[in-house]
């Protein structure tokens, strides 16, 4: 117990003893797609991991790999010196991270960490930093992009705001999730996020309709993926979901709701509904969300990404 206490930073002061598997204790809130690859990795590097899901069973694989299951995001921030959260959307962060009775934040001890890595509003991871700050303890929103293979290989990238010590202090737990990127004060992770998925919709919106019309043309679209994919329009997205979409593997990977919600926190900021200074005219974005958008209207909000094909496919009147 004394050797962990000594792994956590004392709060507002110095890190005394670095980060380390088997005195570092960590807990993880919310374990879907993502945030349970990523916990995964931890478990397997080491680190005592205490989680949480308002689902149980899906903490299952973890519990069976060494974790303990807590019943409430404040019991296991209470058993953590670093608390990660990787939840759906910002009222879920809200309700895992500021409840006064079973939030994370109440049950962090002085000093403790909390890691914000869910999509969230930046407005909101400041008002999370501040109450960290309020409680002794510290905030930081790393938000993560790669997704699903990215969470199981451990290649995301880690998009970072908050203190920069305490950043840097946890950086051998980012280390097992992929590579860290220190975006500046609180927030700005959230903010470096949300301009992220502008051009990973805008990719994979570019990526269908690019599919759709080269089948169309009678091209083998396979092939023509392969010869394209080193080239100028070659991206990381094609290499994601390329070969799901030429399979019609659209259950593989996140919902497609979350990048909806993501693209509307854009929009909101370039509205003023958010204190930011954003850009204000995001006409691709726009459109973007409403690509996405129409996926969910016809049935399909539960697909993936590579789902937006078929919205192509509608409009052309494309049958598959």
């Amino acid at each position: 117990m004394e050797e962990a206490e000594a792994a956590a930073p004392a709060a507002f002061g110095g890190f005394p003893a670095e980060v380390r598997p088997g005195a570092t204790r960590v807990g993880w809130v919310g374990i879907g797609v993502m945030g349970g690859a990523m916990a995964a990795r931890l478990l397997a590097a080491g680190y005592a991991v205490t989680a949480y899901a308002r689902a149980p069973a899906k903490a299952a694989p973890l519990v069976a790999a060494g974790a303990r299951l807590a019943d409430s995001p404040a019991s296991a921030a209470a058993a953590s010196d670093v608390v990660f959260t990787m939840v759906g959307n910002p009222g879920d962060v809200r309700a895992v991270v500021l409840d006064a009775a079973t939030g994370a934040l109440a049950g962090l001890r002085r000093g403790g960490v909390l890691v914000d890595c869910t999509s969230s509003s930046p407005a909101l991871a400041r008002e999370v930093a501040a109450a960290a700050r309020a409680a002794g303890s510290h905030a930081v929103d790393a938000p993560v992009s790669g997704g699903d293979v990215g969470a199981r290989d451990g290649t995301l990238a880690v998009l970072a705001g908050g203190d920069e010590a305490v950043v840097t202090w946890l950086a051998p737990l980012f280390a097992h999730l992929g590579k860290l990127n220190y975006m500046g004060p609180p927030g700005s992770g959230q903010s470096s996020k949300i301009a992220n998925q502008i051009t990973v919709a805008g990719a994979v919106v570019g990526l269908g309709e690019s599919l759709a019309f080269a089948g169309a043309a009678g091209l083998d679209t396979r092939l023509f993926l392969g010869a394209v994919a080193k080239g100028a329009a070659g991206s990381r997205v094609m290499d994601l979901f390329g070969e799901r979409a030429l399979s019609r593997d659209f259950a593989t990977g996140g919902s497609v709701r979350y990048i909806i919600k993501d693209l509307g926190m854009a929009l909101e900021v370039g509205d003023g509904q958010e204190e930011e200074v954003g850009a204000n005219v995001l006409p691709g974005a726009a459109l973007f969300r409403q690509m996405f958008s129409a996926m969910a209207a016809n049935g399909d909000g539960d697909l993936c990404l590579q789902g937006l094909i078929t919205v192509v496919e509608r409009l052309n009147g494309i049958r598959k």
